[in-house]
């Protein structure tokens, strides 16, 4: 059997069961671990496609490493395209994890000189010196609106190319890059990278309407920088994206839907964002915060952390 009937078939029976799971459980959305009611988000603009570019996740495999338990955000590497690096939520080790296609524990990266308040995201791509790849680490939650100036980690992906069995490593000389929000402590849990223009986009949690939040390259690692409010759309409980490598599509998450967007021609992010999104058939994880797009953009990547002990899946999405 081929690849993609495989994958379709098996698309089919998790979409039958996802659908069995809405049924009888309900959606839980707004009380989500410790996050609060939220007002319902108007997606009267959704666009609602029954007929998508992507078939529905079919789960690849268990995540293996059992201290990948809350896995906040995943990115896929550009030295391996077969590898995933990922990361836990607030409090852990300040650590990366590396795990392979099918979710399988290829290792773990030490990060030193930093600290690991509340990771929320990832982003990977380029960075100041060209023919480099960097990684992007979002320190950016705040559930009790605490902290005025939040951080971004910005580091040299290590090159694991060759790695075929797990490793240990160490990544130093990371980058320190601070900033605030123009109007306001706010929660965050999505940080994407636009590689065309190298630069940050953080979208806010918790509001009825998110924010839409510019940090333009270059960015400052000696002084807090002042992020740009950009937009703002019609999505709450915001918890995850990510933009394609060749920076022409973006996918926003929530814990109940994924939402996707393509430009048409040479529009920017923002512009791009105020546009109607279409929803993706979505397997509805526990608590699904992490997604990620594939090198090639054949597809992409979710998991989840796993509330009350319940073990995450890594699901990938086919295009079409």
């Amino acid at each position: 059997m081929n690849s993609y009937y495989y994958h379709k078939i098996l698309a089919c029976l998790f979409a039958c069961i996802s659908l069995c799971c809405f049924q009888f459980c309900g959606d839980n959305e707004n009380t989500v671990n410790d996050q609060p009611p939220v007002a319902d988000p108007d997606t009267s603009h959704v666009v609602i496609e029954t007929d998508t570019a992507f078939l529905p996740g079919v789960p690849q495999g268990l995540i293996e490493n059992e201290d990948l338990s809350e896995a906040s955000g995943l990115v896929v590497s550009r030295s391996n395209p077969d590898l995933i690096w990922s990361h836990n939520d607030s409090g852990d080790q300040t650590r990366l994890f590396l795990m392979g296609s099918k979710g399988d524990d290829r290792g773990v990266f030490k990060l030193t000189g930093i600290k690991n308040r509340d990771w929320e995201d990832i982003a990977i791509g380029p960075g100041p010196e060209e023919g480099k790849t960097y990684i992007y680490i979002g320190d950016i939650g705040d559930n009790a609106a605490q902290y005025r100036e939040k951080t971004i980690y910005r580091m040299i992906e290590p090159d694991v190319s060759s790695v075929d069995e797990k490793i240990t490593g160490e990544i130093t000389g990371i980058e320190t890059i601070k900033f605030e929000f123009p109007d306001g402590i706010r929660d965050a849990e999505t940080l994407m990278l636009d590689p065309p223009s190298k630069d940050l986009y953080i979208i806010s949690k918790r509001e009825s309407k998110v924010g839409i939040y510019l940090l333009e390259y270059p960015y400052s690692t000696t002084e807090s920088n002042l992020l740009k409010k950009v937009g703002a759309m019609n999505l709450s409980n915001v918890v995850g994206g990510d933009i394609s490598a060749k920076g022409n599509e973006v996918l926003i998450k929530t814990y109940s839907a994924i939402y996707y967007w393509e430009k048409k021609g040479d529009e920017d992010i923002v512009s791009l964002l105020q546009t109607e999104p279409v929803r993706l058939p979505y397997f509805r994880e526990p608590q699904g915060e992490a997604i990620g797009w594939k090198v090639d953009g054949s597809g992409f990547y979710t998991v989840s952390e796993e509330p009350q002990g319940i073990e995450a899946n890594l699901f990938f999405y086919m295009r079409l």
